[in-house]
């Protein structure tokens, strides 16, 4: 299901559009900074969806319903969906145990873009806490 999602052949590819992303964007970065949720690691939006990697600062539900509520409202005024869902209901969690499997999730997470064939370097994905990192 990852290599589907991340090749942007299912579901609605609502993240495309610079507005949408943006504001997605923007509410990860609020939740860390503002609200003080999170200590955002990684991060990358595809065309279809959202991959993170916290240390959280709160219960995750509270994390998952601040991130989306916020910018499911603000995406779909774009859209012109007022009033309709988003985000789908369900999201992925795992706990990260070791240092290694940190560096690796970091690095399959900032690889994505490059995986879907979107850029030839994650650093070239605006999209990403890779963006403008130099190798």
């Amino acid at each position: 299901m990852d290599r589907k999602l991340d090749g942007a052949s299912t579901g609605p590819r609502w993240l495309q559009d610079e507005r949408v992303a943006q504001v997605v964007a923007d509410a990860l970065h609020y939740g860390e900074r503002q609200l003080g949720l999170y200590q955002l690691r990684a991060w990358v939006l595809m065309l279809n969806h959202v991959q993170i990697l916290i240390h959280p600062e709160a219960r995750l539900s509270r994390i998952t319903k601040a991130i989306k509520n916020h910018s499911a409202r603000l995406a779909n005024a774009i859209l012109g969906r007022t009033g309709q869902p988003f985000w789908q209901d369900e999201s992925y969690d795992h706990g990260v145990r070791t240092h290694e499997e940190f560096a690796r999730i970091v690095r399959y997470i900032e690889r994505n873009p490059v995986a879907a064939g979107l850029v030839s370097r994650g650093e070239d994905w605006r999209w990403s806490s890779a963006f403008g990192r130099s190798e």
